[in-house]
């Protein structure tokens, strides 16, 4: 954390979604959050006020688009509307979790890709630079014509479980999905250990079995996953590993949504710990007993920093030896 940073001109201001993750990001570029006031009428409408000067200023915005993600979209899209009518001279929204970016594509006729309009959205309300944490699409950096930072938690899992002693041939790192194998594979090479991946049907093939592609009998594993939301995806994963004679079974995500019932969901399988970063706030009442959060303000501080004094984005972006 830095004593007291140099520069006025940047200011960090947070709305609703995560306050705590906001707090600790200020802390680590030496600042503190900017004044502005969140209410919401009777009737759902939201205002804004800014309670102190921007003109001139280099705005860093944080919120995430998790539950209520309209809420939470729109509180983003009106300050970032006020600060804009503030005079700031730069307005640079760090969105830790990106609500949205599942729709990425035309998946099925007559669908809306709701990632690209969200993207729209924000950079017609005046967006200059996103800075953004795993992203569940990359393509949806695309989307943009605005400068976005993709940030990766990949570091943040490998330093925790080497720090406790996860690597080595007696470890397997674990996709719960097809799409997921380069999150696991990397994550494998920063552990040096081997990787498996859970082939899981859709609902339209469910005539079919789950089935695993590799080893895990008498093994560690690790199931890493970019989102746990209801936790149906996980579960079924580790029902997969837990029949083939896994061992142990930890879980690691890089946005920890846990919505509807996925307290209980994961409670009625052999889970030893699940890791998540503190991208989204959740309500304690959520949060599965086995829980432990490990914290990304660092990370995105220092990219924050990196941005304000034109540094190399390069070296917060390596992922993978």
């Amino acid at each position: 954390m830095r004593k007291n940073y140099h520069d006025p001109t940047l200011k960090i201001f947070s709305l609703n979604s995560n306050q705590p993750l906001a707090q600790k990001i200020a802390e680590n570029v030496g600042t503190k959050l900017g004044k502005c006031a969140v209410r919401q009428f009777s009737d759902g409408e939201i205002q804004i006020n800014l309670e102190e000067s921007v003109r001139g200023d280099h705005i860093y915005l944080i919120q995430s688009t998790s539950d209520p993600v309209n809420t939470h979209l729109m509180e983003l899209l009106i300050m970032i509307d006020a600060l804009k009518r503030a005079s700031a001279k730069t307005i640079n929204i760090v969105i830790p979790y990106y609500g949205y970016a599942r729709q990425d594509r035309t998946a099925k006729p007559h669908e809306p890709i709701t990632a690209k309009l969200v993207a729209n959205l924000l950079q017609k309300a005046g967006a200059t630079r996103v800075l953004t944490l795993d992203l569940h699409s990359i393509q949806v950096q695309g989307f943009f014509d605005i400068p976005v930072d993709n940030l990766f938690t990949m570091p943040l899992f490998a330093e925790y479980y080497q720090t406790n002693g996860y690597c080595g041939e007696d470890l397997v790192v674990v996709s719960p999905k097809n799409s997921g194998v380069r999150r696991a594979r990397e994550l494998s090479h920063y552990l040096e250990t081997t990787m498996a991946i859970v082939d899981q049907r859709s609902q339209e093939e469910k005539n079919g079995l789950d089935y695993l592609i590799g080893d895990v009998y008498g093994k560690v594993c690790i199931v890493i996953d970019d989102i746990i939301n209801t936790g149906v995806t996980l579960a079924t994963a580790v029902k997969v590993l837990a029949a083939n004679g896994a061992r142990e079974i930890y879980v690691a995500a890089s946005h920890g949504l846990f919505s509807e019932n996925a307290k209980e969901i994961l409670a009625k399988v052999p889970i030893n710990k699940i890791c998540v970063t503190d991208s989204v706030w959740v309500p304690d009442e959520n949060k599965p007993d086995n829980l432990e959060v490990i914290t990304c303000s660092d990370l995105l501080a220092e990219g924050i920093t990196h941005i304000h004094e034109r540094i190399s984005m390069s070296p917060l972006m390596k992922w993978g030896k």
